[in-house]
């Protein structure tokens, strides 16, 4: 009894070590992973990369793999937003105005009722946070647009007009789809550009903003792109425009707002910014916070006030609701950055006595407007004030557009194809096609006979696919699987319905390979994507104007950012290309108008 009751304190103890152990590890990860969203948040992508990678060693000694795959994509994050603000634009931000999330677009210069409610014949889910609304003006004759899977991820899908009746909704392509949400889809008005919004693809975090080009020769939408700083940001941006005019580029973006609302962008277009290098994560804030000149120099352009007289007085009582707005909006940022250990309650304190102190102001000049007898509602002229223009131009105006009715129109009925994904049946099935899929698959073979198989004898599998070897006997394997974990996970299914000596067996293009051959040609696909960029040096530090032209025309949307050297040279860098023979082009391009110092680079 002595002994026993000895063993169990030693047991318990030991309990006690291991798993508090184990739990502390779980804390110090979960506490490092909310330290690194904060710094990337405040776009200390470098300090955020550090953290998160000690968060993942946390994780790593608790075991928690599925936290460590969290902490992995929050790594990419960081890494990402290092590599896209190393090189900063400053765009000349012309308005910004916030508008409920439920209807903002209805503030973008498009076709009047060309937005249309959800649910409709296309999407019956309508409760995502930030799509609410399908862009189907009338007369178009292609539609792109989001919808949920099976899964309930939204993908982006498309569909033709054909002799009055819609085609099958389909995928995009594989290329634009990712492990989460694409959202807000809206094409170019010359048809050659997709923008959308997406959440799973490379990014910093939040949704991003991507462009995906028209590719004649493939006739097929391009590998999507990364807008890129100040666009994308850790924050969530959506619903990217140019307008058609070739002044103006639009996008929505909660970063600074609360929860139920956005801040809608009108930038002056610029088709080839330039970009400088940027050190400091306050100044790249600073950068993506895009706010008018006008309004962070206080000089708010007066907006049209119905039964409100346009005097100083009423300009002086519009600029302070501009600054209270402005105040109460950054210490709704602050707040939520409470619990990570930035001293945000001693920002906040500081911001709420200027808050106070805006508000009696705005107090007196309230009450010096109704002595001299102009009586005003304060909440209508806040919302009049918001929603009207803040602009250095005014020559820009938010006007609300109608939603339109939901789309009538007639789908045709997709075709039942056979299912060629792994099952096990009260009756097994042969796939409908025996031919083997192009790229790497894995098959697992369940066995050879001299005789032709029978349904009875393939015991509820489907897919299973007949050949015949050398030997003239019939070979059959089943499944088709892209991944050597996804057909090992099923080998032994096969195995319990009979079929104990099964292996697998795999392809590559059709025609068998080596297991390890496969291997390897799998993990090489799920490398990280390569970038290139041109490099330009001119003799005398200056871009000759025709060359300038020259690169605006070949590599039409790249960047192109002007960097100085320690050694005092300049460089100029056009890019990123996915496909280093578009930058040796553009290289060669450059060299045929007498430029020698050009190059292409692998990005790292």
């Amino acid at each position: 009894m002595i002994k026993g009751t000895k063993f169990s304190i030693y047991t318990i103890f030991a309990a006690y070590l291991l798993f508090g152990s184990v739990d502390s590890f779980a804390q110090q990860a979960e506490g490092l992973l909310n330290k690194g969203d904060n710094l990337r948040s405040r776009y200390r992508f470098e300090e955020s990369a550090a953290t998160y990678r000690q968060a993942l060693e946390a994780a790593e000694q608790q075991s928690d793999s599925n936290m460590a795959r969290i902490i992995e994509d929050r790594i990419l994050m960081a890494e990402n937003g290092k590599s896209m603000t190393a090189f900063a634009y400053s765009p000349k931000v012309l308005a910004r105005s916030r508008f409920s999330v439920d209807e903002f677009f209805l503030y973008y210069p498009l076709a009047d009722r060309s937005w249309r409610p959800l649910p409709n014949v296309l999407d019956s889910a309508a409760d995502h946070r930030f799509h609410k609304a399908l862009y189907a003006p009338d007369g178009l004759e292609m539609l792109y647009w989001s919808a949920e899977d099976e899964d309930g991820i939204r993908n982006l899908y498309t569909s033709s007009l054909q002799d009055s009746v819609w085609t099958v909704p389909a995928l995009i392509n594989e290329k634009i789809t990712s492990v989460s949400d694409e959202i807000y889809p809206l094409l170019s008005d010359d048809g050659r550009h997709l923008y959308f919004s997406s959440a799973g693809l490379h990014g910093v975090g939040g949704y991003d903003l991507y462009v995906s080009d028209w590719d004649d020769e493939a006739q097929d939408w391009s590998a999507p792109e990364n807008l890129g700083f100040p666009y994308s940001s850790p924050a969530d941006d959506f619903l990217f425009y140019n307008t058609p005019d070739g002044r103006h580029t639009i996008f929505a973006s909660n970063r600074g707002c609360s929860e139920d609302s956005v801040y809608v962008y009108v930038l002056a277009f610029d088709n080839m910014p330039v970009r400088r290098a940027v050190d400091s994560p306050d100044e790249l804030m600073k950068i993506a916070s895009l706010v008018p000149s006008d309004l962070s120099g206080n000089n708010v352009a007066s907006p049209v006030m119905t039964d409100v007289p346009d005097n100083a007085d009423t300009r002086s009582y519009v600029r302070k609701m501009a600054q209270v707005k402005v105040l109460r909006d950054s210490i709704s940022v602050y707040a939520g950055l409470i619990d990570s250990k930035v001293n945000a309650a001693k920002r906040i304190n500081v911001l709420q006595d200027s808050l106070r102190k805006a508000q009696a102001e705005l107090q007196k000049i309230e009450l010096g407007l109704v002595m001299k007898g102009v009586v005003v509602d304060p909440e209508k002229l806040m919302a009049e004030a918001g929603e009207d223009v803040v602009t250095e131009t005014r020559d820009y105006v938010f006007s609300k557009k109608e939603m339109g009715a939901p789309l009538e129109m007639k789908v045709l009925v997709p075709e039942v194809k056979f299912d060629y994904s792994f099952k096990i049946l009260e009756e097994g099935q042969f796939a409908e096609d025996q031919n083997i899929p192009s790229g790497v698959v894995y098959q697992i073979q369940i066995f050879a006979t001299k005789n032709k198989a029978r349904t009875k004898d393939i015991k509820g599998l489907s897919p299973v696919y007949e050949s015949r070897g050398a030997n003239g006997h019939y070979v059959y394997r089943v499944g088709v699987f892209r991944t050597y974990n996804d057909v090992l996970s099923h080998l032994n299914a096969v195995k319990k319905v009979g079929f104990k000596s099964a292996y697998i067996v795999s392809f590559i293009d059709g025609k068998t390979v080596k297991l390890a051959t496969a291997k390897a040609k799998e993990a090489a696909q799920k490398s990280e994507p390569v970038f290139y960029e041109v490099r330009v040096i001119p003799a005398d530090g200056t871009l000759d104007p025709a060359v300038s032209s020259g690169i605006r025309q070949q590599a039409a949307g790249k960047d192109i950012a002007r960097v100085q050297n320690p050694d005092g040279t300049t460089v100029y860098v056009v890019g990123p290309f996915s496909d280093k023979t578009k930058a040796d082009s553009l290289v060669e391009f450059i060299r045929a108008l007498g430029v020698s110092g050009v190059s292409s680079n692998k990005v790292k």
